[in-house]
């Protein structure tokens, strides 16, 4: 930790007097205006006013001393009440986040004419930046500001996993399938032997344009087309039902 302490100096004729942790009476009347910041182990800074002609070294080495024994005091009465840095900042205290995306999806996070980056500002009441090289910085007032947009980001910087198991949302319904939106502005295909472990005459029997499925990504190929089967997902999510149960 680092403590500061603001010194004074008071030089009548012959007599002088040298006042720690002044006030601004003793500021706006005294000589000197000394303040003196550091931790235990010494001083990290030092700022000085004068309204006379200069300070003796012996009266410089007085106040440095009479300004550590101040600092020394305050430190152990700070490390009293809180010994070691909170592990977490408190809930509602302002924060800046850093994130850092790669450079093809800064896209993303702009969003055409800045619409999407907009919205997250708006939405979460932070500011956001981000730079060429694609580190994003979030000035929020509280964490639950600082995660809202953090989570926004992080969804529309995401990439497709094969394997994984997405909560999508259908799009578009064609005879042979159905296109879901799994991530933001990221559709794959469920062909319409896909939809279902039966046999599917319509794809119309078995989902609608709206409804969020689960779907499981089979494959992304060369051109980033993806291919996704709900069947395989629901296989999936009924053998972890069976084996919780």
């Amino acid at each position: 930790p680092v403590a500061g302490i603001a010194m004074g100096l008071i030089l009548e004729d012959s007599q002088v007097a040298i006042l720690s942790d002044i006030l601004g009476m003793e500021d706006h009347l005294g000589d000197m205006d000394f303040k003196v910041a550091g931790t235990k182990d010494g001083v990290t800074a030092l700022q000085m006013d004068i309204k006379i002609g200069g300070v003796t070294p012996s009266l410089m080495r007085q106040a440095l001393a009479q300004a550590k024994d101040g600092r020394l005091w305050i430190l152990e009465k700070m490390e009293s009440c809180l010994s070691s840095p909170r592990s977490q900042l408190a809930a509602y205290a302002p924060r800046i986040t850093t994130l850092q995306i790669k450079q093809d999806k800064i896209r993303e996070v702009i969003g055409p004419g800045g619409k999407v980056i907009r919205n997250i500002i708006s939405e979460c009441g932070v500011k956001v930046n981000v730079d060429d090289s694609g580190v994003v910085t979030i000035a929020a007032v509280d964490g639950a500001s600082a995660q809202k947009a953090t989570d926004m980001i992080m969804k529309l910087v995401e990439e497709v996993e094969v394997g994984k198991i997405y909560l999508g949302t259908v799009k578009k319904i064609v005879d042979f399938g159905a296109f879901v939106e799994i991530l933001p502005n990221l559709d794959g295909l469920v062909h319409i032997s896909q939809l279902a472990p039966h046999r599917v005459q319509s794809v119309a029997d078995e989902i609608s344009e709206g409804e969020q499925i689960l779907v499981k990504v089979l494959e992304v190929d060369r051109q980033g087309k993806v291919r996704l089967s709900r069947k395989e997902a629901m296989a999936e999510r009924a053998e972890l039902t069976s084996e919780s149960a």
